[in-house]
């Protein structure tokens, strides 16, 4: 979820002015399940020290106040970036994931000697 919330978030901001909430109500309705506040508010924090959103107190209606975030031009520029990265990751995942058995062979193969592999892997 980490490597693909930061992109979805910058997508949601992208999409005009918005606030904490409504961007964790986006997200899930969109089917990522529910982020916890405690994800979201220190990653659009991280995002503003960036220089990736803007921010505006709005009133609210009859409550508090709220945080409004905007994508500033460098956070436009970023999330077409990480988008860009999705894809070709999401890519080739799926590549490989749907490589058929007679296919396989194209796919570099790991002889269980390769620094990465783990002590009793089975292959």
């Amino acid at each position: 979820m980490r490597g693909v919330l930061e992109v979805c978030v910058l997508r949601v901001v992208g999409l005009g002015p918005t606030y904490g909430y409504a961007i964790g109500q986006a997200l899930e309705e969109a089917g990522l399940g529910s982020v916890k506040g405690g994800t979201l508010y220190p990653l659009l924090t991280r995002f503003e020290q960036a220089g990736l959103v803007d921010i505006e107190w709005r009133p609210g209606a009859g409550g508090p106040g709220r945080k409004y975030y905007t994508l500033t031009a460098a956070g436009r520029a970023e999330a077409q970036r990480r988008a860009g990265d999705w894809v070709a990751f999401s890519d080739t995942v799926t590549r490989v994931l749907t490589t058929s058995d007679e296919d396989a062979a194209d796919l570099p193969a790991r002889d269980g000697h390769d620094e990465g592999a783990r002590k009793g892997d089975e292959r």
